[in-house]
Formats: structure tokens, C-alpha cells, sequence
């Protein structure tokens, strides 16, 4: 019409102006009021407010306040768990199809509620899609209905604390809070300030739901000091985390010692591969960045990789689709000065810049940034800062890129856009990230395992694989906590070990001296020491060398040239090679059931069986190499989806005193048959039978340095392997105080722990191979990666 002031579809695409968006909140402050805009804390299904508690504003973008919610105090803290225990026993004993009907009716609460749930979010500067949590909810109560038909011989862990950072998003703490309560466990959720609103308003709703008091109990506060003090509470069984890396690192060290096994999931901050290849579609890779990188509210930083061949390309469509772009709200003031600090250095570097218009002079904004040429090394990849800034790098072959997209010490996902499948799938395959996405990105589904590679975290969310974090099984004794011992961190494994035999002394009086198996070759250790040997009755009846942080050295030295190799073997072929150490075995059973007879006391009967056992469980690892290959999950999108299990890398076994010989060869088998290389630390009271089985090793068709055994002081040994940065895990049988030290120095770098105090979980049958024990030590075993490929 003439005179008409309103825009055309085209004026809109020239301009890339913002479109008109409903900011009315009406029903969430109706809800804030009802409240009186003081949240308290909610326990025992209700919402419980003291009046001496200190408060803090939960503040909106324009720094306004939303609501106050209460800073909890220890009593809090205690009261929350000690009802979450009450609500454990109720909630446990439910039949999984009526836990499955309480999570369904949330669903249709949550459905009446969605607006006001959407518009909290937006208040407290949280953005969360209430039909994302529609889908979480209608995934996990399918689990609490299949739980015992589908994952038998497992049980729920108790009582499980939920901490999630101040930048997390309300999807990522109930990511976490929903399958732990599918699985029969009740839950203490600790939210950051801004995903506390909206967190506390699901809660009423669950209660309205049916959910028995104390199964969902929110405590807000300073997340770290909460977490430290719910997790001190002996009621609680497992803590989890989701945020960034400093605050889990924090954690970690925190609650080292308790005697509860804590978790991390560390995808903010992470820098996240965006790689385009040359035979990608252009115009859809750019509209991805576009879409993705910008984003003022986004859990991955990227960092954007592009094919020489196609840089110009890219690089011009990206200055034509930033043009008419604006400035991007920072979440805090303070971060105006990192990004003004980033984008400095990038420029001294020798970094050139796309903006779509200069940076305000103050305030908290930035405009979309490319930082064009930016080297690996540049600050702005390897640690990002919190903005719109997107650092573009180059690569020539398609290995290369892979290789790029490798070199940030973060492993939380990849975004690969290329037309050509087979590099699709290949470069999935080779990039150590937990999701991919191809010519997609950022896509979310429950059913898909996300496990955090790297420095991302050691906890797998999402899927079936994530269901086994709050459970554990049956057959294993409930956990049983401890306080922390007073360790000197720096100190710890530095003493020297007991009953050392100098190089040159006279030996002739011993049987034997042995040697360890590093690399593939027998050697000394690295100090030229050796260590008695005694046997039951006190007498010297060995030598074995005295290992440290060398002889650690030089095994992962070697493993880290033979693993990717022996990873990279088709499963039939590891297959081959277990069987042919059972064969092996099985020749020189006589031999074996005589060493564990001398070192251990045991019968000469008993000492075979345990020999019998142990190729048998060769035999079982050797069976299961081509039967766990993850699956095919099925999404609402559409598209097809891979859960694929991968191998960690290294792993350093720490090994019990109990079945010396069937303990380390369980845990042998269940490592090396996954694709990982192993550093084996016999235990030092029985050491001869894992010394006489390197006989077995070196007579088998095992590439060598996939498997090395170091002996010699467990403290020392354990200190090495934690204090070496390509060690991803570590398997430890030992005192309180090495799980307590492990815990506090795995922290960083992040390394995946198992720990048994052997005070108290010396007592586990290695003779008993229940479904449940075997399985999970295969879970221990692999990381998961989850592949997503767009159809239409």
C-alpha cells in the first residue's frame, strides 16, 4: 500500500535487523508474587524460609531484581539430606511403572506451566525450551518404567547431589536430575542463581506431580561451599557436577577424602571445533556460524576452522551475513574487559578482524567478532573468554584439520561440515570430542551419550550409558563413607620403600631376582633398587624391582606409540590375542598355581582355581571384544544417530592384595580388550604372580608397551601415574589415603577415577563373575562418543 511503513521479506535480509519479540513475563511474575519475590529453599516438599538467612537478588539483563533466594547454611544443608535419605527409602521401594507414572504426569504440568517456566528462564538470564524438558521427561520416565527388565542386577546409589555452576543452563542440571530420579534415586539439587528460579518452580510442580516428599530437595547458595558441605553428610552416596572447569576443579579437591565418588561435566567454556571442509555447502557451514557461534547464551565456545581452498569463500560470506548484525549483551560487566583484553592480543599476534561495527565504549556489549589468523596457541583458543568472539584458523589437508581440531586440550563436541560421508565418518571417528555433528550443530537429545573427552569432564550424560552413574551393583556393598585423614598432598609417595635391597648387594640367598616388564623388555627400575619379597612365614623369599616415577615414564612412553595402533585393531584381532594369552595361561598353570601357592599360603587347590579363573575371565574379555559396540539410538529428529564406545588411552591400574593373580587379570582383560594400553602396578605384598605372568605376556601375540608392570611402593607408583598428564585413568585398590590423594590431584589434569579403599572394599570375590561386576567394569573401560547425521 502506498505510504506503507512496514518492511518487505527483502528489506528484512538486507538489513538482518532483529525481528519484533513477546517480552511480556506476566505469568512468571504472577508466580514471583505468589512467592512474595522470596524464594526459600525447598525441602521435604515444601518450601521451607528462615528469617535469619541471608539472601541474594537474582538480578535480570538490565540489572534489575528478579526475586531474592536464600543463601543455606550448614543446618539447611544437613536438613536437605537428612530428608532426601527419609525420601530415598520411599521413592526406592516404589514399582518402577508407577516412578514412570509420577515423572508422565509432570509432563502434562509441565505442559500447563511451560510459559511461565520459559518466561523465569528468560528473567534470570537462563534460556531453557520447556519442550526440551518435555522430551527429557518423557525419555526418562521410559527408563524408570524398563529399569529391571532392561538393567537388571544394578540398584540406585541413595541419596545424589546435583551441583551446577551460576553460567550452567537449567537443561544441563536436569540433564542430571531426571535420570537419577528415573532410577529410583532422590536428589539434592544445588542450582546456580539464575537456574534457581525456574529449578525451584519444577520442584513444586514434581511434588504436585505425586513425588513423594524428600525425593527432590533445592538448596541455593554459593554452589561451591554447598557443595562441599551437602557432600560431607555421610547420607550421600554420589555427587555429580555441571559447569566450568575452575569451579569442578574446586569441587573435586573440595571433597577428596569423604569417601564419595564425584563426577564432572565441564562443557562451558570449552572450545568446540567448527570445522569446514571444501566440500561442504558453503552458504549452510556460514549459516551455522552465524547461528551457533553469536549466540549471547551458548555452552560451547567455538572456534572455527576452515580448508584453505574455501577461506576466501568463507571469510567473504561471512562479512556479507555479519554486516547488519548488533552487539551481543555480556553476562557480566566484568567480562567486557577479558573480551577487550582477547581481541588485543589476537591483533598483536597478527590477528585481523571482522566486526559489523566498532565496539561501544563501554558497557557490557560486544559486537560479533572474527578474529581471521589467529594461531593455535593464541589465548582466545586455547583458554576463550566469555563473549562473541570466534577465532578462524586454516588448514590445508583434510588430516590436518583433524589434527586442528584435536589441539584444544577441551574435548566436549565438534560441528563437521562436508559433503562427502566417508571424510564425514572418518573424521568423527578420529576427533577426540564426545559429540559430533555433521552439517548440523548443537543438536540435544536424551537419548544421545555425551561423554566429556580431555579436560571436558569424566562423566557421561544422556543415552542408556548415562543411567549407570547413579546406579551400582548388586552385588557390590553399599558405599561407605569416610573423613577426610590429613595428607600432605606434595609430600605423598615421596618416602622411600620398605625393605630396599641396593644394587650390589649379595642376593645369592634369594631364589630369584625379578625383573618388571616395561615397553615389551624386562629391565631394572630406573634407581637400580629392588624390595624383598616375603613370603607368608616372614621369610625373604624374592626380590622385585623398586619402580618410581621413571620406570612410570617409560611405560607410557611406550604405550602412547603401540595404543592408538592397538585401538585402531579390528576387535577380532584383540580377540586373537586374549585368547592366545589364555593358551598361554593355561601352559604354564602348573608354574602359576605354584607361585600363588609359596607367595600367598593359599592350597595348592585353591591356587589352581584361581589360575582356572583367570583364563577363564581371558576367555570372557577375548569373547566380548565383538559383541559391546554401542548402537543406533532413535531420535525425533530427523536424521540418523551412533553411540559409539571408544578407548581412553592409558590407563594405570593400581592392583589389590586380594586374588593378586585373577584380579590383575580381570582387570587386564577388561582394559586391553576395550583398545586401551595399561601400566600395571602389582600389588607390593603378593607382587610374584602378576611378575611370573610377564612370562605369559611375552609368549602371546600382544604388541608390546600395550601392557607394562611396573612394581614397587604403591604410594610411590600411584603418585607417578596420577602426576602424569596422558595418563586418562586410574584404577586404585589401596588406602584411604591414596583414594584421598588421587581425588585431590586428578583434579587436574582431569583424569576418570576408580577407587576402592581396601579397608573397607577389600572384601570383594574376584571368584564371583557377576554380570553386573563385569559390565561395569567394561564401562570403566570406554568413553562414548555420539555421532549425529542429518537427513533431510
Amino acid at each position: 500500500m502506498a505510504g506503507s511503513t512496514s518492511k518487505t521479506i527483502h528489506d528484512i535480509f538486507q538489513s538482518m535487523e532483529y525481528g519484533p519479540s513477546s517480552s511480556s513475563t506476566a505469568t512468571a511474575q504472577a508466580w514471583l508474587e505468589s512467592q512474595s519475590r522470596a524464594l526459600g529453599l525447598f525441602i521435604d516438599g515444601k518450601f521451607v524460609r528462615s528469617a535469619d538467612r541471608q539472601t541474594c537478588n537474582v538480578t535480570d539483563s538490565s540489572g534489575g531484581t528478579v526475586c531474592s533466594t536464600v543463601c543455606a547454611v550448614d543446618e539447611d544443608a544437613s536438613l536437605s539430606v537428612s530428608s532426601g535419605a527419609s525420601g530415598f527409602k520411599a521413592w526406592s521401594a516404589v514399582p518402577c511403572h508407577l516412578r514412570a507414572k509420577t515423572l508422565l504426569r509432570l509432563v502434562s504440568g509441565l505442559q500447563r506451566h511451560g510459559q511461565c517456566l520459559s518466561e523465569l528462564c528468560d528473567l534470570a538470564r537462563s534460556p531453557s525450551s520447556p519442550s526440551a524438558l518435555v522430551r527429557l521427561l518423557q525419555y526418562y520416565s521410559g527408563w524408570a518404567q524398563l529399569r529391571d527388565s532392561l538393567i537388571p542386577d544394578w540398584t540406585p546409589r541413595g541419596v545424589v547431589v546435583v551441583v551446577v555452576s551460576d553460567d550452567c543452563s537449567l537443561y544441563s542440571l536436569m540433564l542430571k536430575v531426571l535420570p537419577a530420579l528415573a532410577m529410583g534415586n532422590a536428589v539434592v539439587a544445588i542450582p546456580g542463581a539464575g537456574t534457581a528460579p525456574p529449578v525451584l518452580l519444577l520442584a513444586q510442580l514434581f511434588v504436585e506431580a505425586g513425588l513423594p516428599a524428600g525425593v527432590l530437595n533445592v538448596v541455593t547458595g554459593n554452589v561451591l561451599s554447598l557443595g562441599s558441605k551437602v557432600s560431607q553428610n555421610p547420607h550421600v552416596s554420589y555427587v555429580t557436577y555441571s559447569g566450568n572447569k575452575k569451579d569442578g576443579e574446586i569441587l573435586c579437591r573440595a571433597t577428596a577424602g569423604m569417601g564419595v565418588p564425584v563426577s564432572l561435566s565441564l562443557s562451558l567454556g570449552a572450545t568446540c571445533p567448527f570445522v569446514i571442509f571444501e566440500s561442504a555447502d558453503i552458504d549452510s557451514a556460514v549459516d551455522g556460524v552465524i547461528e551457533t557461534a553469536f549466540k549471547k547464551n551458548r555452552e560451547y565456545q567455538w572456534m572455527l576452522c576452515v580448508q584453505e581452498s574455501v577461506l576466501d569463500s568463507v571469510v567473504a560470506r561471512l562479512k556479507v551475513r555479519m554486516a547488519g548484525m548488533k552487539s551481543v549483551p555480556l553476562l557480566a560487566e566484568g567480562d567486557r574487559r577479558l573480551v577487550d583484553a582477547a581481541v588485543q592480543e589476537a591483533q598483536q599476534q597478527g590477528a585481523t578482524l571482522i566486526q559489523p561495527c566498532p565496539p561501544p565504549s563501554s558497557g557490557a556489549a560486544y559486537p560479533p567478532t572474527v578474529l581471521c589468523g589467529v594461531a593455535p596457541s593464541c589465548s582466545c583458543v586455547v583458554t576463550p573468554s566469555p563473549g562473541p568472539l570466534l577465532p578462524l584458523l586454516s588448514f590445508r589437508s583434510h588430516g590436518e584439520g583433524v589434527t586442528l581440531g584435536n589441539h584444544s586440550p577441551h574435548g566436549q563436541a565438534a560441528s563437521l561440515w562436508t559433503e562427502d560421508l566417508t571424510l564425514a565418518l572418518e573424521a568423527a571417528k578420529s576427533l577426540s570430542v564426545g559429540a559430533v555433528w555433521v552439517n548440523s550443530h548443537s543438536v540435544m537429545d536424551p537419548s544421545l551419550p555425551i561423554s566429556g573427552h580431555k579436560e571436558s569432564g569424566n562423566c557421561i550424560d544422556g543415552g542408556k550409558e548415562g543411567l549407570f552413574q547413579f546406579l551400582r551393583p548388586s552385588s557390590s556393598p553399599p558405599l561407605t563413607r569416610s573423613s577426610p585423614a590429613s595428607v600432605d598432598y606434595p609430600k605423598f609417595g615421596t618416602a622411600a620403600s620398605s625393605a630396599i635391597i641396593p644394587e650390589g648387594s649379595n642376593s645369592s640367598s634369594t631364589p630369584r631376582s625379578y625383573l618388571q616388564y616395561v615397553g615389551g623388555k624386562l629391565c631394572k627400575s630406573e634407581s637400580g633398587s629392588s624390595v624383598c619379597v616375603l613370603a607368608p612365614g616372614g621369610t625373604v623369599l624374592a626380590y622385585c624391582p623398586d619402580g618410581g616415577r621413571k620406570d612410570v615414564r617409560n611405560a607410557v612412553e611406550a604405550a602412547i606409540k603401540v595404543q592408538p595402533g592397538w585401538m585402531k585393531k579390528s576387535p577380532v584381532a584383540r580377540a586373537q590375542c586374549l585368547f592366545s594369552l589364555a593358551e598361554t595361561l593355561e601352559l604354564m598353570r602348573r608354574d602359576m598355581a605354584a607361585s600363588l601357592h609359596s607367595q600367598t599360603g593359599l592350597s595348592l587347590e585353591k591356587a589352581d582355581m584361581e589360575v582356572e579363573l583367570s583364563i577363564a575371565q581371558l576367555c570372557d574379555w577375548a569373547a566380548r571384544c565383538d559383541k559391546e559396540r554401542g548402537g543406533v539410538p532413535s531420535v525425533p529428529q530427523s536424521g540418523s544417530a551412533l553411540s559409539i564406545p571408544e578407548a581412553l588411552g592409558v590407563v594405570g591400574v593400581v592392583l589389590p592384595d586380594s586374588s593378586p593373580l585373577l584380579s590383575m587379570v580381570s582387570l587386564l582383560a577388561a582394559a586391553v580388550a576395550m583398545g586401551n594400553a595399561v601400566v600395571m602396578v602389582p600389588s607390593p605384598k603378593y607382587p610374584l604372580p602378576a611378575l611370573e605372568f610377564i612370562q605369559v605376556l611375552q609368549s602371546s601375540d600382544l604388541p608390546g608397551g600395550v601392557v607394562s608392570i611396573i612394581t614397587g611402593g604403591r604410594d610411590q607408583l600411584t603418585q607417578a601415574l596420577a602426576n602424569h598428564s596422558v595418563i586418562k585413568a586410574i584404577w586404585y585398590w589401596g588406602s584411604m589415603e591414596g583414594c584421598q590423594f588421587l581425588q585431590h590431584t586428578c583434579a587436574s589434569p582431569l583424569k576418570s577415577l576408580w577407587l576402592h579403599c581396601q579397608e573397607e572394599d577389600g572384601g570383594r570375590d574376584w571368584a564371583q563373575p557377576h554380570a553386573s561386576l563385569q559390565e561395569e567394569m567394561w564401562r570403566q573401560a570406554v568413553q562414548w562418543k555420539s555421532v549425529w547425521i542429518p537427513t533431510a
